[in-house]
């Protein structure tokens, strides 16, 4: 499993090596977030063969709606479950083994329609992985760094809509020292808590060390190939990386002498995330909702373990926007789920979960001990969701022991299942934060000044905007505010 987790990265290295940049961010493409982009095949439309052949496209649809729901069901948190439960049947086999050749044959009858599909003139790249041509779309409305973090070779490859990638080459310790950031930092969080004087000083290293590690080299090539202070960039990193916080990397020394406040990245660009660039290309795929006709669902669970909880509620649902509220008894699972599919941005204000090596059991806890789990998000449909606000602990923090390149963590989640854009937590939340964070942010999201935006396109700068106000608090530890990142357009 190890060999085959490396394999991508060490070829992209390698073609690194020859210079063939293109092709290295097509092979980390294909490697990465792999049930990710699988299940987001599946779900493609099919709609140019239709009208060639009607029966072919219906039974693409249908192969691929099965396929997602035996995926799901063979999931590997899932497998274990199976495996105890189920019983031997006269062929041999328990229900772990029958879903799984039920997969193989499913798949062999559409690799073959899709291969009968290819044959057809202009239809040679159908169901193909994406081409460099089509990848360098992500770049669309701002860089995309790429990290590598290979032992063999590791560089940062920032690419351009308009330009050939830009290699950005590393020290030869590169490796083990983003390696032992990501260790230090998880053993020390482990050991002595979030809240602890100890944390607080080894993510202060880490960010000053990932300064000079990365934010020092990327801030310079984005300065000499143009890209202006304040535009949008994403990050897109593998391995080690996908845990660190690279989008608070600081402090940045100051250009002059005369002494201002700390700076840190978010400061110079407007930072967000992407697990692939299938993602990001994906998120801009449809038709923006007009941002004047959203509605908002609210789902919360105040309890005496999150007090300040009711005064968030208060300021979402006195929000310019429609909102419906689910909140306490009223928020269940399966009423959430309803509700998902009715509204164009929704905010969690609840407890997050998540479980050791089971990435799909990470889960929102709703009332009554009901919980809203990352699988039951995975198989919802939302077509019109733009945005997300995942005010829980843990959104956007891998479980141990999961693989890092596979993002699963409920953000990911929100974005597959339909949401453009989602901000999330890296770690456990601040309850005392919630408020003052979701007030600075819509105010800054729903601001009439940025009329004719999107809202899912609002959301990397409106929670840049409250992280800077929640900073200038007196005695703000590095945790409280480094904790949300957002994902996505």
């Amino acid at each position: 499993m190890t060999i085959c987790k490396k394999m991508p990265l060490d070829y992209a290295s390698y073609q690194v090596d020859l210079g063939q940049l293109e092709a290295a961010i097509e092979t980390l493409e294909q490697g990465r977030a792999l049930l990710w982009s699988e299940m987001r095949g599946l779900r493609t439309l099919i709609t140019e063969p239709i009208e060639e052949d009607l029966p072919l496209a219906k039974r693409l649809a249908e192969i691929n709606q099965e396929l997602e729901a035996v995926t799901m069901s063979i999931a590997p948190s899932r497998r274990l479950e199976t495996e105890n439960n189920g019983t031997q049947g006269s062929d041999g086999m328990d229900a772990f083994g029958r879903l799984f050749v039920r997969q193989r044959k499913l798949l062999e009858e559409r690799d073959a329609l899709v291969s009968q599909t290819q044959g057809r003139p202009g239809f040679e790249r159908f169901s193909k992985t994406p081409s460099f041509a089509t990848l360098r779309s992500a770049a669309s409305h701002g860089p995309v760094i790429i990290i590598n973090h290979c032992e063999w070779r590791c560089d940062i490859l920032i690419l351009l809509s308009d330009a050939p990638p830009s290699l950005i080459p590393t020290p030869e310790d590169f490796f083990d020292r983003a390696s032992k950031l990501k260790d230090r930092l998880l053993d020390i969080r482990n050991n002595c808590g979030l809240d602890s004087p100890e944390y607080d000083l080894t993510l202060g290293f880490v960010l000053s060390e990932l300064y000079q590690l990365v934010g020092k080299p990327v801030i310079q090539r984005l300065r000499k190939i143009g890209i202006p202070e304040q535009s949008r960039i994403w990050w897109c990193p593998t391995s080690a990386f996908c845990s660190l916080p690279l989008h608070a990397i600081g402090p940045i020394p100051p250009t002059d002498e005369v002494k201002v406040k700390p700076q840190y990245i978010s400061d110079l660009y407007i930072c967000s995330y992407t697990p692939t660039l299938s993602a990001l290309i994906e998120s801009r795929s449809r038709d923006a909702h007009p941002s004047g006709n959203s509605s908002l669902l609210l789902v919360a669970q105040p309890d005496t373990s999150l007090p300040d909880a009711q005064t968030e509620i208060k300021i979402i649902q006195a929000l310019s926007v429609q909102v419906t509220s689910l909140v306490s008894e009223d928020a269940t699972s399966s009423a959430v789920v309803d509700g998902l599919r009715g509204h164009q941005l929704v905010h969690f204000a609840c407890h997050g979960t998540l479980e050791r090596a089971k990435p799909f059991d990470a889960s929102f806890e709703l009332h009554g001990g009901d919980r809203l789990t990352l699988l039951e998000i995975v198989r919802s449909r939302l077509p019109s969701a733009e945005f997300a606000f995942l005010a829980a602990c843990h959104t956007a923090e891998l479980t141990e022991a999961s693989v890092p390149d596979e993002g699963l963590h409920l953000v990911a989640a929100m974005q597959y299942c339909g949401f453009r854009s989602a901000v999330g937590t890296m770690w456990a939340m601040a309850d005392v934060d919630g408020p003052d964070l979701a007030k600075h942010f819509y105010k800054s999201m729903l601001s009439k000044k940025k009329k004719g935006i999107p809202y899912y396109e609002r959301a990397a700068e409106a929670l840049r905007d409250a992280v800077q106000k929640l900073r200038r608090k007196k005695k703000i530890s590095f945790e409280r505010w480094v904790n949300f990142v957002h994902y996505g357009a």
